[in-house]
């Protein structure tokens, strides 16, 4: 253990004594105190309506679903007016050499209002067709959100009509085990935006800092924004070129970078995709690396090491185990270090989606045990775990690209078998008896979804996604209506061993009672008492 986990461990146990030993679950905790392993999938870039939009009980889409909560408010264009038809998908619909190809003029004139994907009245494309990515930035989600109307995501997309599309999800496997255990209807993103930022959320509530970005290789990625006379956010700056309406074309902006304007105590935040500064890295070691384990600092896309507590640190703290699988890390790693012929022999290994690598006690040679106790490769570790009952205690397991269902390198079918076949293999483990498995989605990949996200800090919540918790203590063959973010697998985590509480909840919860809303749930609600 490096030298500030060691303080924080101390903090660790001066915070349980401080509330009588170990700041335990009460006897109403019954559920919770059932789980002896959590074990987090997280999937890649569908929103609820996309994929459960359909599921009956559910809160799904407006007009489609006789479950839902709302009513379909249109689309509307930049000046606000209400778009007569959904702008082509730009580029069309799915990628080149692919068994249906859908080109932009086939998919124009679409009405306004969601349509099935993979039906007669959309494109007939099944889920296992790519389609392509759509836009997904931490400020076009505030923007496609609208102050919780979501009105503005045909406007805000660079794919057009796309961002209206869903999928008969019935056909999904993992819809089969929605109905067989419990499905989370209310759960968001923790924060506005793209997988980078989201990861962030998974394991600290918090998003990465970058002191003194204006004088950084990163400078000329601050973002310009427009600002209301409070300096809250009202939109990206608009460029000179940008068109008059989105019927004509997609929107441009002056600079939709990685990085915020620095805030009122002079901090710049990474916000979309950056890289990390240890190796599996897409920026490639400094020339002097003889190691071969670093990225260059210099690079304007490097992320300085960040040092802010994360989930991480406090289950080390207090010894219990833990770890982050992700597929594909060592063929990754190994060409990182000799050839960087990307991609690895196992397809579309995403660096930012490793968000454990961008933090200091995971440096590579200073603390070169700890991060190889705790970031760990599926393939060769993952399966063998939970087969011989030796998963840790907290368990999240990241899909390699091909097997994530993220737009523009993923189909949707692939990833969803491959889920479902995990699930199945964990509940032979000898450690599936107290286990509870939580699956949900990083983020919407720019795709609409009708439910307005609870008003709370500059960070989040953002648009909703599914999430699924299976586990024998699961309340079966329900919907789950209770108000959960990203940050609710965290506070689980913390309510359950007993941990102390993040900064970055402490800040949620506080802006949600100010904004007249309540706490954010901690996913107990779907287990039975």
């Amino acid at each position: 253990m490096n030298f500030r986990l060691s303080l924080l461990a101390a903090a660790v146990s001066v915070s349980l004594a401080a509330c009588g030993g170990t700041a335990g679950l009460s006897a109403s905790d019954a559920g919770i105190r059932n789980i002896d392993t959590l074990v987090v999938i997280y999937a890649e870039n569908r929103g609820f309506d996309t994929l459960y939009g359909l599921f009956p009980g559910a809160d799904g889409i407006p007009g489609v679903n006789p479950s839902s909560k709302a009513s379909y408010i249109p689309q509307k264009d930049f000046d606000g007016s209400v778009l007569p038809i959904l702008p082509p998908t730009w580029g069309g619909v799915t990628i080149p050499g692919q068994k249906k190809v859908i080109t932009q003029a086939q998919s124009a004139n679409l009405p306004n209002r969601p349509f099935q994907i993979d039906g007669p009245t959309g494109f007939d494309a099944d889920a296992s067709l790519i389609t392509r990515d759509l836009v997904h930035r931490f400020y076009n989600d505030q923007m496609q959100i609208d102050g919780g109307k979501n009105d503005m995501f045909a406007a805000h997309s660079d794919a057009g009509g796309l961002v209206m599309g869903y999928y008969d999800g019935s056909k999904m496997a993992m819809w089969n085990i929605a109905k067989q255990y419990t499905l989370a209807d209310n759960f968001y993103i923790g924060a506005f935006g793209g997988s980078f930022l989201t990861h962030q959320f998974l394991i600290c509530a918090c998003a990465p800092q970058y002191p003194n970005a204006d004088k950084s290789p990163a400078a000329g990625g601050i973002s310009k924004i427009d600002v209301d006379a409070s300096g809250n956010f009202l939109r990206l700056t608009p460029a000179a070129s940008m068109p008059a309406s989105v019927l004509n074309g997609a929107p441009k902006y002056a600079n939709d970078g990685t990085l915020t304007p620095k805030d009122g105590k002079g901090m710049y935040y990474a916000v979309n995709t950056m890289q990390p500064p240890y190796q599996p890295s897409n920026v490639a070691p400094p020339a002097d690396d003889a190691t071969k384990l670093y990225a260059d600092p210099k690079q304007a896309a490097v992320l300085p090491p960040q040092t802010q507590t994360n989930i991480g640190d406090l289950l080390s703290a207090k010894n219990i185990s833990w770890a982050w699988y992700s597929g594909a890390w060592n063929s990754t790693l190994a060409v990182a270090k000799t050839t960087r012929k990307f991609p690895a022999p196992t397809p579309n290994f995403q660096f930012h989606h490793q968000p454990f690598n961008y933090f200091e006690e995971m440096d590579p040679v200073k603390h070169a045990a700890y991060r190889a106790e705790h970031l760990k490769d599926f393939d060769a570790s993952f399966l063998q775990d939970a087969a011989a009952g030796k998963l840790p205690t907290v368990a999240f397991y990241k899909p390699q690209g091909n097997l994530n269902q993220h737009a523009g390198y993923a189909d949707v079918a692939s990833g969803d078998a491959h889920i479902a076949d995990l699930i199945e293999k964990l509940k032979k483990s000898p450690q599936w008896p107290h286990m509870m498995i939580v699956v949900t989605y990083d983020e919407n990949g720019g795709f609409w979804d009708h439910a307005a996200p609870p008003k709370a800090d500059k960070w989040g919540p953002g648009t909703r996604v599914p999430a699924i918790i299976v586990s024998p203590y699961a309340k079966k063959g329900y919907v789950d209506n209770s108000l959960y973010d990203t940050t609710s697998i965290l506070r689980f985590i913390t309510r359950r061993w007993s941990l102390p509480v993040l900064d970055g909840i402490k800040m949620r919860d506080q802006a949600l009672l100010a904004n007249g809303g309540k706490p954010i749930g901690d996913l107990s609600g779907a287990l039975q008492p």
